[in-house]
């Protein structure tokens, strides 16, 4: 999600924390108060930063976890999943999409938008 909606959707942050852990997951940061903050990238050119909403460990591979909910900045969204879509690659690592019930068809048509219609989003 991007950083104007973390504010208003910390609960399902950390509901999803919640669920990562109970499937084994370990080393978990999250951009939210009581976790450490995942590492942040910065846009060459501009000012914005871009930040994976949560980062962790399972079975020594790192995952990359970005939480998808309808957004009036669609575009904003679909450039940081393809930053972090590409990063994770780079460095054979994971990225996952998070979404929840009420924005699936959303965030099946973003990822098909972006040519990333092989990822299946984690459901909650």
């Amino acid at each position: 999600m991007i950083e104007s909606e973390k504010l208003e959707n910390k609960n399902l942050i950390e509901k999803s924390v919640t669920h990562l852990q109970a499937t084994g997951f370990e080393h978990i940061k999250a951009d939210i108060e009581g976790y450490e903050t995942p590492k942040s990238y910065t846009r060459k050119g501009h000012d914005s930063k871009i930040t994976p909403d949560i980062v962790a460990i399972k079975n020594g591979r790192k995952y990359f976890f970005d939480i998808s909910l309808k957004s009036k900045k669609p575009r904003l969204l679909k450039t940081k999943w393809l930053f972090l879509d590409t990063i994770s690659r780079m460095k054979s690592d994971r990225f996952r999409i998070i979404t929840t019930k009420g924005h699936y068809k959303f965030t099946e048509d973003m990822l098909e938008d972006i040519n990333l219609a092989n990822k299946e989003p984690i459901k909650l």
